[in-house]
This record gives C-alpha cells, structure tokens and sequence, in this order.
C-alpha cells in the first residue's frame, strides 16, 4: 500500500476524536475528560502535565490554548512546531486541509532524505574510502552502509533521543527491518530466482538476530546503560571483523585450490553456494561512463566559460538520459529537480570515477559561501542560527564573511580544467553537510509524524512502521529490484540482510547515547504496549522461518519464497493495524 492510500483509510477507520486503549485507557480517569465527555479547558488545573495525545479530548476552539499550555507539545527537535501549525494556524474547520498539506511536505522530506543520500552523502563518502584507499569489504560495512542506511539512522536517532517518541524509532526499525527481509527479498527472489551464498547469507541472518534480539531485551526492562550501549555498539565492530576474516579465508582457500589446479579457470565449488559477498560483481558506472563520455567527446577542442560551467553544473537534467526514459520517470524528475538544483548549490560532491573528479571551480567556490551557512541554520534545527558573538554580531553573518574569502581565494588561485591538490577535502566538506542536512530533514519527519499521531490518534510505533519504514525503505526495494533484473541477485539479497544491522545498531545505539547526553541518565523507553511485542516477535519470526527455509531449500531462493514472504508481510501488517484499531488486544 502506497503512502498515498494509507491516509485515506486512518481518516476512514478512525472516528474523530479517537484515542488508542493502549495508549488512553478509560476516558473517565484521564486528566480533562469526564463521565459525560470533555472538559472545557478553564477547569483544568494550571500545572497540567497532561500528554499531548489529549488534544483532541477537547473542543476545537480550545485545542489551540491547550497546545500553548501542554509542555509535552512543546516539539524542540524542528524547524516548525507542526502540532501549533495544525491546531493554531488554521480553524478546526480545516483540519482535513493541514493534514493534506503535511502529507505532501512529508512526501517532500522523504524527497530531500533520498537525494541527500544517494546523489551527494554516498558518493561523497565513495570519494573518501578511495581517497584512504580502503578495500571493497571495508568499504562496503562501514562507508557503504552508512551512506545507503543514512535515512533510517538519523530518523531513529531523532526519535529515540526522546521518550516519547522512542516508539516511533522501534517502529521504524523494526518496520523497516521486517518491510527489507520479506517485501524486498520476496520480490527479488519473484523477479531472479538465485543460489544464495550460503555462508554470507547465514552470517548476516544470526548477527540480525543477535541484534533483534538484543534490542527486545532493551525494549522489555524498559531502560538500558552507557556499557550496554557499548557493547550493542561493539556487535557491530565484531560482525565488521567477522566479514574481514571470513573473506581472508575464503580468498585464501580459493587462491591454494587456484594455485594447485592452474589449468582449471572455474572452480564450481565456490561459485555456487559458497561463494563470497565479493565473488558479486559490483555495478559501478565507471565503465559506462567512460564509453558514454567518449561517444560524445567533441573532436574539435572546446573550452567552457565560466558561466557555462556554472550553468550546466546545476542543471540536474541529462537531455539525452531525459530522452531515453519513461513518462513517469519523467515526471518524477520534473518533481525532484528544483530540490536538486538547491541541493546542488549547497553540497559538493566529488566524484573519484570521473577524470576531473567532479571539480566546477565557480560552483565549488560557491559551495564555500552556502555549504558552512547551511550547517549552521540547519545543525540541530537551527539552534545557532540565533546565536550571537558576545551578544551583537551574529554567528550566521561571520560564517558568510569566512566563506566569501574563502571562496575569492579558491576562485582566484585555481583554473577551470584542473581540480587543485586539495579537492578532496571537499568530499569531506560534502559529506558533513549532506550529514547535517539529512539529520535535519529526519528530525523535522519525525516531528511532522508525530503530529500526525496526535491528530490521527495513532501511536508513534504504528507510525513508524508504515510511514517512516516504507518511507525509507522504498528506495532500497526499487534499487534492489532493478539490481537483481540486471542479474545480480545475489548483491541485492546481501544488501537487503547486511545494510539493516547496521541501521537497527546505529540508530539504537547512538539515538541512546544521545539521549543519554542530553537528559545524563539512563535511557527510558515508553513502551507501545502489544504492538511493540507483536512488530519484534514478527520480525524475530521472519528471520527464524528464513534461517531455517533457505537451507533446507539448499540455499536456492524461488517463486514459492518469495511469495511466502510477501504473504508473511500482508498477514503481519493486518495484526499490526488490527491491534492499533484495538480489535485485538491483551
């Protein structure tokens, strides 16, 4: 189901004024409501520290007055108070409207979360594992992961750095764990039935469960130490190490089987079922680039100006690509460009396949001035864009007069063939911008949804995972999918196992160690109750039936898998929203 569709149906099963049973109880013993229905808000005590779920208990002329008055409404981690905007803004009689329009913005953020990361956060972070010359396994579970899982981790961090919402991060996890392991292997297996290799696929499904596991231990005493959080961060760094040996071994028991038996050129052995992760060819552009760079290669010499370059650095769009596609993907683009032409005004990327290495001296010069200016209206929802040196010049204008001189310096002392010696420092500079921005962009989607809980009388788990999981997640189906049309499957199955670890460890993990920080306690969990034992003892389950199919399948991956997957999904999806609408409960 589309993110389109599913609103449709909340605001058809929902009643107004709709509270979970889980989450409200008895409507007679809560704070503000009475035997005989709401209370008007003058009876309510001064000191209430009434939750902000109870909003709609109250009329609607009086719900913007309860917003102002409720502490817990008070939504820090933002650019916009959305629950002010929906209940303040508007009338009431426009509530359906607000909640169009959040819908739309939020389909926009999901929009700037995957561009961030794809076109700017991952090659950026390519161009930095090329530049410290890390090998592909390396690479692939530390900078590779990170970037294709950027949008999961900073969506949890900002969720689970506060109580209240740490429901929404488990539910994205844990929905976005359970949406990638059977909707996205399902399809992969329905679109390119594959031998599986066996050992990286055992490797990856028992270090998921650990973790699974791990964080249902955390969820059940409800709170959880700074060690533990080192060790559950720790799992990560062992099941890094894991993957190093393991491939060491594996190429060194094949380079003796090589050795011993030079006139055979295909050991069918090892390239079956016990294959490595590195036996999958990578796609890389690089050979295609280079081809299609040469068909259009001018045969005359041919300089560009200055303005030229500029101009054409920011045009995102490829005529003879533009040419070649469908009409949606068309339409898709005409969509997604004016953001990408602002993204591209903000956030280098250096790009190490090309033989300039992506330099655009006007536009890299330019990236002096907005790069650090962003980071500093953006950085933890804009907290120093109001700060001022010693009470009178503020900190936003003395990072605008840095980056002017520095841009003039670069712009003046380099040419426009050449890139300069320090070119990669702009992949670094890419990569901490593109970080910020989709940091930003998680916190304000984990706002927006929140209000939408409120407003919906949804709980943030069943929010995080339908919208935030399929959010993030519906990229990595479509790239999966197509990886696996373009023969190989067996990559796409890797990702789809290996990439979810890090992002259930990370976004717990530091969104822990975060919230550690800012409250210096321990962390507390507000549990969800049911559905929260229902989403982990599902996606346990997932991976228990896969760890013991697949094998007994011989590690071949057909049709009927992937079709039990996607029936696993659908009947764990209809008990999900079953128990929030309160037909099954405890």
């Amino acid at each position: 189901m589309s993110v389109s569709g599913f609103l449709p149906l909340l605001l058809a099963l929902l009643p107004s004024g709709q509270l979970l049973a889980s989450d409200s109880g008895n409507f007679s013993t809560q704070p503000g409501v009475g035997p005989a229905g709401p209370m008007p808000l003058a009876m309510m005590p001064e000191n209430s520290n009434d939750q902000c779920d109870l909003v709609m208990n109250y009329s609607g002329a009086e719900r913007c007055a309860f917003v102002k008055r409720t502490p817990d409404c008070n939504m820090v981690d933002g650019l916009i108070s959305y629950l002010t905007l929906a209940f303040c803004l508007l009338p009431p009689s426009l509530t359906p409207l607000t909640i169009t329009l959040c819908m739309i913005w939020l389909l926009v953020l999901f929009v700037i979360l995957g561009l961030a990361a794809s076109k700017f956060f991952c090659p950026n972070l390519s161009a930095i594992s090329s530049t410290l010359h890390l090998s592909h396994n390396v690479a692939g579970v530390t900078f590779l992961a990170l970037g294709n899982g950027a949008p999961d981790i900073f969506s949890a961090m900002a969720a689970i750095s506060h109580p209240h919402t740490a429901g929404m991060a488990v539910g994205a996890l844990f929905g976005a764990g359970i949406f990638v392991t059977t909707v996205v292997a399902g399809c992969v297996a329905l679109v390119k039935p594959f031998p599986v290799a066996s050992r990286p696929f055992l490797r990856d499904v028992i270090f998921y469960m650990v973790a699974v596991f791990w964080t249902f231990l955390i969820l059940y005493r409800g709170t959880t130490t700074l060690g533990e959080m080192l060790g559950y961060l720790g799992l990560y760094v062992v099941y890094v190490l894991t993957v190093i040996i393991s491939t060491y071994i594996y190429n060194r028991q094949k380079n003796l089987v090589t050795n011993g038996v030079p006139n055979l050129p295909h050991i069918p052995e090892f390239n079956s079922s016990d294959s490595s992760d590195e036996d999958v060819p990578h796609l890389t552009g690089q050979t295609i680039q280079q081809e299609y760079e040469s068909e259009y290669r001018p045969l005359l010499p041919y300089s560009e100006s200055t303005s030229e370059i500029l101009l054409s650095s920011l045009n995102p769009v490829d005529s003879r690509k533009w040419r070649r596609k469908s009409w949606s993907w068309r339409a898709l683009k005409v969509v997604k460009t004016p953001l990408e032409v602002l993204l591209l005004l903000c956030v280098p990327v250096v790009d190490p396949d090309k033989e300039d290495k992506n330099w655009r001296r006007p536009l890299n010069s330019i990236h002096l001035i907005t790069a650090p200016l962003l980071c500093v209206l953006a950085f933890q929802s804009g907290a120093y864009g109001d700060v001022m040196i010693q009470g009178e010049f503020p900190i936003w204008l003395l990072t605008l007069l840095l980056g002017m001189f520095l841009a003039a310096i670069v712009f003046c002392t380099t040419t426009n063939d050449h890139p300069p010696k320090y070119h990669p420092l702009f992949a670094l500079l890419g990569f901490v911008v593109s970080a910020v921005l989709i940091s930003a962009a998680a916190s304000e989607v984990v706002s927006l949804l929140h209000m939408l809980g409120v407003v919906l009388s949804l709980s943030n788990t069943v929010l995080g995972l339908t919208l935030l999981a399929w959010g993030n997640s519906i990229g990595d189906c479509f790239s999966d999918i197509t990886i696996a049309r373009q023969g190989y499957p067996r990559m796409a199955i890797a990702a789809c196992f290996g990439g979810i670890i890090f992002n259930m460890l990370f976004g717990v993990g530091l969104g822990c160690l975060l919230q550690m920080y800012n409250t210096h306690s321990f962390v507390q969990f507000e549990s969800e109750g049911l559905l929260t034992w229902i989403l982990a003892g599902s996606l346990g389950l997932s991976l228990v039936l896969s760890f013991i199919i697949v094998p007994l399948s011989r590690f071949h991956l057909g049709r009927p898998y992937g079709v039990f997957l996607l029936v696993f999904y659908s009947v764990f999806l209809l008990i999900a929203l079953l128990t929030e609408f309160g037909e099954i409960h405890t």
